[in-house]
């Protein structure tokens, strides 16, 4: 991914509050000439055993992902397929009806992490099953202690073995944040105002992150 210097995310929390926030990645690795290249949407988390500190690139970061292995790409995944992991976070039109100055042109402003890695198979049951246990940890969190998971273990067992797991050792992540950053102060809190009155989740979100750049 192509990142002009003014749009490089200021801190790599920055990078690591837009994957938690948007965990649903892309996920694309090459196929056979034939094939072409494969890509698929699904849930990605960081390995919740993982300890250290975050590198400024994210190198070293494990992570965890698991598809359907009917899925053609579960088959081309062999440990050691290089991937990337596109997670996509807000992001919004700009009309230069809202900037107040002339000559103006058109933008979109967006905020991505593409991350780069090597895939570690997963294959035994348990270890499968262990990736999903902790993708719905981390997902049903926000819904607080409602939903008992022990309940259903067993119907897990019963389903997991069409379930693909992997582990992404990250080589290195860059992060997009085009926020405006190139206007002028009050020309970017036009842009804020606008995004913030427009009554949309993915509008506020980016006002938000503008915000938080000031």
């Amino acid at each position: 991914m192509f990142v002009p210097s003014h749009y490089r995310e200021p801190d790599v929390s920055w990078m690591l509050d837009l994957m938690r926030a948007n965990p649903l990645a892309l996920m694309a690795s090459n196929g056979s000439p034939a094939d072409g290249p494969f890509a698929t949407h699904l849930p990605v988390i960081i390995d919740p055993r993982w300890e250290g500190a975050p590198a400024p690139d994210l190198a070293d970061m494990p992570l965890l992902g698991h598809l359907n292995r009917a899925n053609p790409h579960w088959a081309a995944l062999d440990t050691g397929t290089a991937v990337l992991l596109a997670f996509t976070g807000p992001h919004a039109y700009v009309s230069p009806t809202v900037y107040g100055i002339t000559p103006a042109a058109p933008t979109w402003n967006f905020t991505s992490v593409h991350v780069h890695g090597v895939v570690e198979r997963i294959d035994s049951v348990e270890e499968t099953l262990g990736v999903v246990q902790a993708t719905v940890q981390a997902f049903e969190k926000e819904f607080g202690n409602s939903w008992d998971m022990s309940e259903s273990i067993d119907y897990f067992r019963t389903i997991v073995t069409g379930v693909g797991a992997f582990r992404v050792r990250v080589t290195r992540a860059e992060g997009m944040f085009k926020l405006s950053q190139e206007q002028h102060p009050e020309v970017r809190e036009r842009v804020v105002r606008s995004f913030a009155g427009r009554g949309c989740t993915r509008h506020a979100q980016t006002a938000d992150l503008m915000k938080r750049l000031s």
